[in-house]
């Protein structure tokens, strides 16, 4: 219903004829003008009329709604009704007994008088009581998992199965787990770790069918790597150069010729990683190509990683890209070493792939992910796993990190 608004002209003529004196009746032949007189005031007569027509519409909509809202009411007091008393029935009745055949019109009686026939203040108060046991019930969760544990993180998890956690900017951000995006193929019951070592292994029927490696830079300094090999180590991911977080400039590192061949003398399999503090897409060719270049003489098609970790307790200059731009600069990488030959992958945390990264748009590229919590919480899927920094392997002073993939990579080689 369109509700009349008159227009200024048509306001001017109700308030004419509700003001102007009623004439003389005297006989005499109505002028032209007194017949137009006439005709207003019939005219504003049947807007009159419309108007209260239109009221009394409105008036009568309104009852009904009310009436109907009143009926429904009422209707759902007396299903709570029945099914408060079909409950106390059921509660009665400990033992399986016959059915019995009732009278209906007896039923209806004694649903009239039922005890159980609940108002409105009762359902207000099952559901604030409702709200309570919940909130107790999820304190009562949060304090059993803060007393075996001294980590806040691992004691939240357990309460939000469908977000991933991070801490990050002395923030926990609450993300909710895109179902869309593959799953981690590792499941927390199949990972092994020796409690000497401190090794990490993925274990299922009873057979390992994980592959341990490592991951070097200058930090390590010489490495015998004839005794890495004898440790069982199968794969080295070797950085090859890095750029500034703070000047921008590109430095090769000082030991990765000694380190590429020496692994690859000794059957170790290896693979390239940059990190990268590029901002422009100048830089991130720059990147990529320097790092084909160095690693061309001594293999063919093996991984070329882009690093895009943040540094702590810095200001990187890669800080100020937006998930978008960074995500853009990241696949212009992946394009470059895949169009060279090479298998490109992307290594990042937690923080980095949910906060600063678009994992939508980096699906199909092979990713490195990197956590050292002893539970497994990531949701997505990724290729190798770095779970520790603090590894030890013989041929290597000092700490050193560990990693484990299911997939060879090398297998994909030539």
């Amino acid at each position: 219903m369109t509700d009349h608004n008159p227009t200024e002209e048509e306001d001017f003529e109700i308030l004419r004829f509700s003001e102007e004196e009623e004439e003389p009746q005297e006989r005499r032949k109505p002028d032209p003008e007194s017949r137009k007189k006439k005709k207003r005031r019939r005219g504003a007569l049947r807007q009159i009329a419309l108007a209260l027509f239109y009221l009394l519409l409105v008036l009568l909509i309104l009852y009904g709604a009310t009436t109907l809202y009143l009926w429904i009411d009422d209707r759902m007091a007396e299903n709570l009704s029945h099914m408060g008393a079909e409950s106390g029935e059921t509660a009665g009745q400990e033992t399986a007994e016959p059915a019995q055949q009732t009278d209906p019109q007896a039923d209806a009686a004694a649903t009239q008088d039922s005890p159980y026939r609940y108002t409105r203040a009762d359902v207000d108060r099952a559901y604030e009581l409702g709200l309570q046991e919940g909130r107790e019930s999820v304190l009562a969760q949060l304090m059993e998992s803060l007393a075996e544990t001294t980590s806040v993180m691992q004691a939240l998890r357990p309460l939000y199965p469908k977000h991933v956690i991070v801490a990050s900017g002395g923030t926990f951000h609450f993300v909710r787990i895109n179902e869309e995006l593959k799953k981690c193929a590792l499941v927390q019951e199949e990972l092994v770790r020796d409690a000497q070592t401190g090794e990490l292994s993925v274990v299922r029927d009873g057979e390992t069918i994980s592959h341990k490696g490592i991951d070097v830079s200058s930090h390590q300094g010489e490495i015998k790597w004839d005794q890495v090999a004898a440790d069982g180590v199968e794969f080295a991911i070797i950085r090859v150069l890095f750029r500034g977080y703070g000047s921008g400039a590109i430095v090769e590192d000082e030991r990765f010729d000694d380190n590429i061949s020496g692994a690859l003398a000794n059957g170790v399999q290896v693979g390239a990683y940059v990190f990268s503090q590029a901002i422009t897409e100048e830089e991130m060719l720059e990147e990529a190509n320097l790092a084909i270049e160095k690693v061309s003489p001594y293999a063919a098609g093996v991984p070329i990683v882009i690093d895009v970790e943040r540094v702590a307790g810095a200001n990187p200059r890669m800080d100020a890209l937006s998930p978008s731009e960074r995500t853009d600069l990241v696949l212009l990488f992946c394009e470059t070493v895949r169009k060279a030959g090479y298998q490109p992958y992307i290594y990042f945390n937690t923080e980095m792939s949910i906060l600063f990264l678009e994992l939508e748009r980096l699906e199909e590229i092979p990713k490195w992910y990197a956590s050292y919590s002893e539970d497994l919480f990531f949701p997505y899927a990724f290729d190798l796993y770095q779970y520790s920094e603090k590894g030890s392997v013989q041929g290597i002073k000092g700490n050193v990190d560990l990693d484990v993939t299911l997939d060879p990579f090398w297998e994909a080689v030539g």
